[in-house]
């Protein structure tokens, strides 16, 4: 009798804490694995009572948004893609450990850990290749000379001796072995290059104007804007595992365009003048926000007509993110970009919810009210240019489609640091600037460019070459687009004399890295059929633009084998030159007004 007593005393305070904690602790585990919890009405522990079950919130902090969006999918009748349930199963920020613990084994990751290491930056990329490619943020592209020399070190000692300037103003190295992955995300940091978020579903590097700074015609400068929100996403937990990939741009209206209408996200400075300017709106430098841009799925940034302060950049940003991360699809990877939430929702709605994060209203100017400046020279990223410093010039460097060896990236932080400023910038056109050179200081400049095997001078064919990793690198890629495009530019040098810029962009697959809807001739790689084999070729665009040009190309050839790829886009070419209306005319202008039978007539393929 005195033990059933003494069993049935009640617990102490610190049993009861345990047990109350352990209940909980039990049915928050099961929820955010998906599964039922053990009671649906009450734990109970030692006469205490909590609540839990349907209805109970089973997630506190930054990662309570992206829970409570699986479960909202999941309540409406939706069911998780395998990337989104491998994110609930495992926040990617939280496998630090993990991944030393398969580096020091020399393991590459299996599965779904495949995708969630993406986050770090750190790609398997198998079959392409048996290593990892690593990515970084860079962002607005500003490296300093011992940062170059620093990823040239790593490069030449943990990869493959080389790195390739990115569609994004930004660098990824290659072949890093598996027991090489965490030196290279260790040795990034110790140069100030945190790559966290680099890929997977995430904001990637964030882009400005690659002149910014120094442009002659720029009307504010975007760099530090783009670094601000760099760190701002970098210190805010609940914006990474997005439903998809994001990318946001800043355009202060200088001479290189950062292509900020093809992002999510677009800022494009205005200057609101005496005469337009309002009680709300005061005259100054504001940036109108655009959104939705995702040229490989045929659309740009679309205005939205709102004004936002430049110190506001970050903050609005932060707030569009939050949004998507509630409300974007999880369910189905190719609609889950921004667009298609903007698609289905409208702007109002969505505007609406953004600002309901914000707890504030959005300033509006109509669209023809404003003048935004468009004084993009599409050679200003190549050869040397005057900067609005007097006395100044920056130099364009040609890279092979954004290739540069160990010893040039040396090299060129020489060049910065004894010529320069000791920094250099990478733009979206896949090469990279040194500023800050006296102008009595650009033969010796020359010179040390040419004999470290580089160029500061292009044709309209190589200078607007763009090219995505390509088979050699990607498992996506159906074709060798690095090299074709190299055959490329030499076959139109040697047949054409081109006059005007020309843009060629030449992307391995639909997922259209090298952006070759915008370009005014974009390739896209195929599997093509000849006889009993398949061989590498090309799906053939025309008429892209961007900008004031902003024009979405038309699909013109379909399935081309490479080695017919070159002679049509000559023949194309010359009939561009032949029959333009003036010197002044620029190819998306003759494409636009030309048919699609005319051009395929001067194009001249027969399909085997």
């Amino acid at each position: 009798m005195s033990n059933e007593k003494e069993n049935s005393k009640e617990f102490s305070e610190e049993q009861k804490n345990y047990l109350q904690g352990f209940a909980l602790g039990s049915d928050v585990a099961r929820t955010v694995r998906g599964l039922p919890v053990i009671s649906n009405s009450a734990a109970s522990a030692g006469g205490t009572t909590i609540e839990v079950g349907a209805g109970a919130t089973s997630f506190h902090g930054p990662d309570q948004i992206h829970h409570e969006a699986f479960q909202n999918t999941e309540s409406s009748g939706g069911k998780l893609c395998k990337e989104e349930l491998a994110k609930r199963e495992k926040n990617s920020l939280d496998m630090w450990s993990e991944m030393e613990r398969r580096a020091n084994a020399g393991e590459f990751p299996k599965g779904t850990d495949v995708f969630l290491m993406k986050a770090h930056g750190l790609f398997y990329v198998a079959p392409a290749q048996n290593a990892y490619m690593c990515r970084m943020r860079v962002p607005g592209g500003h490296l300093n000379s011992q940062q170059v020399r620093g990823v040239s070190g790593l490069a030449g000692t943990f990869a493959g001796g080389y790195a390739d300037v990115t569609t994004r103003a930004n660098l990824q190295l290659r072949e890093i072995p598996a027991e090489h992955a965490m030196k290279v995300l260790v040795g990034l940091r110790n140069l100030g290059i945190v790559n966290q978020g680099a890929g997977a579903d995430n904001v990637r590097n964030v882009t400005s104007g690659a002149t910014s700074g120094f442009d002659t015609e720029e009307i504010i400068e975007t760099l530090p804007l783009a670094q601000h929100l760099h760190w701002y996403l970098l210190n805010h937990r609940e914006l990474f595992g997005l439903p998809r990939k994001f990318n946001i741009s800043f355009d202060g209206g200088g001479t290189i365009s950062p292509l900020s209408d093809t992002n999510d996200v677009g800022f494009f400075a205005v200057e609101i003048s005496e005469d337009i300017a309002t009680p709300e709106i005061p005259a100054g430098i504001w940036f109108q926000l655009r959104l939705g841009g995702i040229t490989g799925h045929k659309d740009f940034a679309r205005s939205t007509s709102v004004l936002i302060r430049p110190e506001e950049c970050s903050e609005v940003s932060g707030a569009i993110l939050r949004v998507f991360v509630k409300n974007g699809d999880r369910t189905d990877r190719k609609k889950a970009r921004l667009k298609y939430l903007l698609d289905d929702w409208g702007f109002n709605k969505f505007l609406q919810a953004v600002e309901a994060e914000l707890d504030t209203k959005f300033k509006r100017m109509p669209d023809d009210k404003l003048k935004f400046k468009d004084v993009e020279n599409r050679f200003a990223h190549v050869g040397f240019h005057p900067q609005k410093q007097p006395g100044k010039q920056y130099v364009g460097l040609v890279l092979p489609v954004g290739r540069i060896t160990c010893d040039q990236l040396d090299e060129i932080a020489n060049i910065a640091d004894e010529f320069g400023e000791g920094y250099i910038r990478m733009t979206v056109w896949q090469n990279l600037l040194i500023p800050g050179i006296n102008d009595a200081d650009v033969d010796q400049v020359k010179q040390r460019i040419e004999s470290m095997g580089l160029h500061w001078n292009a044709t309209s064919a190589r200078a607007g070459l763009v090219a995505c990793t390509g088979s050699k690198g990607c498992k996506f890629a159906l074709a060798d687009t690095k090299g074709h495009a190299m055959i490329i530019a030499g076959h139109l040098e040697e047949t054409v004399e081109m006059d005007q810029p020309l843009n060629i962009h030449v992307t391995g697959c639909h997922n259209s890295c090298a952006q070759h809807y915008i370009g005014d001739i974009g390739l896209q790689g195929a599997s093509v059929p000849i006889g009993d084999d398949m061989v590498e070729g090309y799906h053939i665009v025309v008429g892209g633009g961007y900008g004031s040009r902003g024009n979405v190309g038309r699909q013109l050839f379909d399935s081309v084998p490479f080695e017919k790829v070159p002679a049509i886009i000559e023949k194309i070419l010359l009939a561009y030159l032949g029959n333009r209306n003036d010197e002044t005319e620029s190819f998306v202008s003759f494409a636009k007004r030309s048919s699609d039978q005319q051009l395929i007539e001067w194009g001249d393929f027969t399909p085997a």
